[in-house]
């Protein structure tokens, strides 16, 4: 497997540098689709070994990245998820090692049945295709798309942030060797090497050579990608994720799933940004809520009774109710009843993940039933909307849509079917 720079002449312009790269891709995927699983699994290996013997290189390029950084602007939480350690390597390892151990859902027969004619029909899991995948400046983010989409049959073009570029070219560059060492296709992993981003604008006008366009970073991007994509993309705008605490919820538990699903990581998709608690035990709860916050120093924006049992709240506005904070704030709402929280989220949620938090099955069912997001917890936090929690062992994102994956995107979720049916000379009447 090249890298687009070995293989591209400098004299091609941006268009014809992007449709090579496409191109390519879409030669490599037709391959890739009949790769044994043993064939993936060796290069998930070896990448992995890689990794680790060559550490040293790719933290030198790292360094490069983090001298640049504050040129680009980046806040200090920024450049800690673009800085790489010996431990960040070795997380990175190991991700590829679980990748490998998955089941490889390729071939996988879905579902098979005989017709009274004697026609047997199966319907077949296989791969997408060729997945673009537009990611901002986290270089693990490089190796773990690559891996899950891979593993799926893909062929996939990288297109991270310009503030990684010498740290994901590093990586990809170790997924190429272990490539072609067990001769994985050529062409299987692309990095986008231009940091043009007109370049974005122009693979997204490629469905002819790009099955799936998956964007991963700020509304910003998801939004333009949404917007200018001939092809289908995975994705979700925002996290404005809730915890609603019914009448009949164990106080405490609500307290820690509470704190938990805000403050045990407040900058992801899946932390809590918006509380609603039920009038009838807002008044024991509210205030005892706020004791728990207290060492995690969170604001909280309420409605006029919420602002009543907590001294330190302030009024909330509509665009509060609305907005992922990714920070130290918190909406609340005093609501009257399991509808009106219902109604609540309905309105103002994200479609992400959504909790109540209840001793009532009734209203645990009718929460369940009612709420449109793609994770709806029962008595847990919120921050286990992940992957790796729901045992996928991986995931390339969190999927708001409905079509054609919603939640977790895991190696199954990159794939699609196509039905096989076996004959013995049937002729239709």
């Amino acid at each position: 497997m090249a890298t687009a720079a070995e293989k591209t002449a400098p004299s091609l312009d941006l268009g014809q540098y992007c449709r090579q790269v496409a191109r390519r891709a879409k030669l490599a995927s037709a391959r890739l689709a009949q790769v044994s699983g043993g064939t993936k699994i060796a290069w998930l290996r070896r990448s992995a070994e890689l990794l680790r013997e060559k550490s040293d290189d790719v933290l030198a390029a790292n360094e490069r990245d983090l001298k640049a950084a504050p040129g680009y602007g980046l806040t200090p939480a920024e450049i800690d998820r673009l800085r790489l350690t010996p431990e960040r390597i070795e997380g990175i390892a190991a991700a590829l090692e679980v990748v490998a151990q998955l089941r490889d859902p390729i071939g996988q027969v879905i579902e098979s049945k005989v017709r009274p004619n004697g026609l047997t029909i199966n319907k077949i899991r296989v791969p997408l295709g060729v997945v673009f995948f537009i990611y901002e400046s986290r270089p693990n983010v490089t190796a773990d798309a690559a891996a899950i989409c891979v593993k799926a049959g893909n062929a996939v073009i990288l297109r991270g942030g310009k503030e990684a570029l010498h740290s994901s070219a590093a990586i990809v560059g170790l997924l190429i060797e272990a490539g072609r060492e067990v001769s994985l296709p050529e062409d299987a992993v692309q990095l986008v090497e231009t940091t043009d981003r007109d370049a974005v604008g122009l693979f997204l006008q490629m469905p002819e050579s790009i099955d799936l366009a998956i964007p991963r970073g700020g509304e910003g991007l998801i939004r333009r990608v949404a917007a200018e994509a001939q092809m289908p993309v995975l994705k979700h705008f925002t996290g404005n994720c809730h915890v609603y605490v019914d009448s009949g919820a164990d106080l405490a538990m609500a307290c820690s799933i509470v704190v938990n699903s805000k403050c045990q990581r407040m900058g992801v998709c899946n932390a809590a940004e918006s509380l609603l608690v039920h009038a009838d035990i807002a008044g024991e709860f509210l205030p005892a809520l706020v004791g728990d916050l207290k060492p995690f120093a969170i604001e909280l924006r309420g409605d006029e009774q919420t602002c009543e049992l907590v001294d330190s709240a302030v009024p909330a506005t509509e665009d509060d109710y609305l907005a992922e904070f990714l920070g130290p704030i918190l909406s609340v709402k005093v609501v009257g009843s399991l509808d009106e929280a219902i109604e609540h989220i309905n309105r103002y949620g994200s479609a992400h993940t959504d909790a109540i938090v209840t001793n009532d099955p009734a209203a645990a069912q009718e929460f369940t039933a009612r709420v449109d997001s793609s994770a709806v917890m029962v008595n847990a936090s919120t921050r286990f909307h992940d992957g790796g929690e729901f045992g996928l062992g991986a995931e390339i994102g969190i999927s708001t849509d409905k079509f054609h994956a919603r939640g977790p995107c895991g190696v199954e979720e990159l794939t699609s079917y196509k039905y096989v049916v076996q004959g013995n000379g049937q002729i239709r009447k």
